[in-house]
């Protein structure tokens, strides 16, 4: 390992070490609960955060009460930001010069195994973040109905091999703990994300004609999306419909992101009323963009939360969904938005034209009442590090 260990700060604080492979560049979802985290532990003494990820090369950088090292890996073939994260020794290395309280992991697939091993000697309590649903994952490529039913089969017996290794596993939304209930995995705490509520605020609808044009949006209905072009997201089920949509409504769709099937995306896309800004990293433009829209849309059904949508319902935004997955709780639970039949590109036309019909989002102000209620990033990490404190008491 070529990683210098520093001295240790805060040694007296209750320590957490965050270790994942869902951490790039352009990432999304889990880079921001890491960096949300970090921003929570800066003004906490009382705390010591430790972030493992892989990169282009070793090397390690000291934050306001966050050490982030980045552990050298080959790139993960087809599925750019990301790297495998291989680095035994080096693991076992870290977590031993850092003597965490608890190891979080934040990867279900390698890094789990990796982790156990590294941390065999000192044995700190370990807990598993569920960001990704194992199951539908293993089930994801297959061909048909059959194929993908003895797939997630298959992905079941794995997690039940896979959450032995854990004292705890947080989840992040019902839909989520669905998949450890049927394992009859008890040691399961629900946790839902947060949102920066100062970012995403409707307040920046008042520079929406200046976001779209930045955007090159003619006048008319906008919807967006944002997130990973992957395959699970069921980008291409939001285009397909979009065809319809655009006739009927000239609404504009704003695709915010990149991914492996970008390419494939864009060349199989009929629709032509949209706009691809590929990767922003700039998260304020991001928030403008959701602020500005008409409506957000959320097709994929295998979310396990569904981060960019609360951050449309904390701007102001309604949220047209998938019937499955994390997102519709969201959607029930504030009112704002509507829920299409998974995998349908007819009735995602059916509700998005109905809803851009209706003109701006009639339930915009309860929108930002349920994230402000329910989503604090504050209010949310006061429960994981309880859940924490919890475990490494037992």
């Amino acid at each position: 390992m070529t990683v210098s260990l520093h001295p240790i700060a805060r040694q007296d604080a209750f320590a957490v070490l965050d270790i994942t492979k869902w951490f790039g560049t352009t990432s999304g979802g889990v880079k921001t609960y890491l960096e949300q985290k970090s921003l929570y532990v800066r003004d906490r003494p009382e705390l010591r955060h430790v972030v493992v990820v892989p990169g282009e090369e070793d090397d390690v950088v000291d934050g306001p009460g966050t050490r982030q090292y980045r552990l050298k890996g080959p790139r993960i073939p087809a599925h750019p930001p990301y790297r495998f994260l291989l680095a035994t020794r080096s693991l076992e290395a870290l977590i031993e010069h850092e003597r965490p309280d608890v190891v979080e992991v934040g990867s279900p697939f390698f890094v789990p195994w990796l982790t156990a091993f590294a941390a065999r000697r000192l044995r700190p309590p370990l807990v598993g973040f569920y960001h990704s649903s194992v199951p539908r994952w293993f089930g994801l490529a297959m061909p048909n109905p059959p194929a993908r039913l003895f797939a997630e089969a298959v992905g079941r017996r794995y997690l039940r091999r896979l959450v032995r290794l854990f004292d705890l596993v947080v989840v992040s939304s019902d839909f989520a703990s669905r998949d450890l209930r049927e394992i009859e995995f008890e040691q399961v705490v629900r946790i839902p994300l947060g949102v920066d509520l100062e970012r995403f605020h409707p307040g920046r609808r008042a520079q929406a004609e200046r976001t779209r044009r930045a955007l090159g949006v003619p006048p008319g209905p906008m919807a967006a999306y944002v997130g990973r072009l992957a395959s699970d997201k069921d980008v291409d089920v939001l285009l397909e419909a979009w065809r319809r949509v655009e006739r009927e409504t000239g609404a504009t769709l704003v695709l915010v992101g990149d991914g492996p099937e970008a390419a494939a995306l864009r060349s199989a896309c009929l629709a032509r009323s949209v706009r691809w800004a590929g990767y922003v990293a700039d998260r304020d433009f991001v928030a403008d963009v959701l602020a500005a829209a008409d409506l957000y849309v959320s097709p994929s059904a295998v979310e396990t939360f569904g981060l960019a949508a609360l951050e449309a319902l904390a701007s102001g935004t309604c949220v047209l969904s998938a019937d499955r997955g994390a997102v519709p709780e969201m959607i029930r639970r504030s009112g704002a938005g509507a829920l299409f039949r998974a995998g349908e590109p007819d009735d995602l036309a059916d509700h998005a034209i109905a809803m851009l019909r209706a003109g701006a989002c009639t339930k915009g102000q309860s929108a930002r009442v349920y994230a402000e209620r329910n989503h604090a990033w504050p209010v949310v990490f006061d429960r994981l590090f309880e859940a924490y404190r919890g475990v490494a008491r037992s």
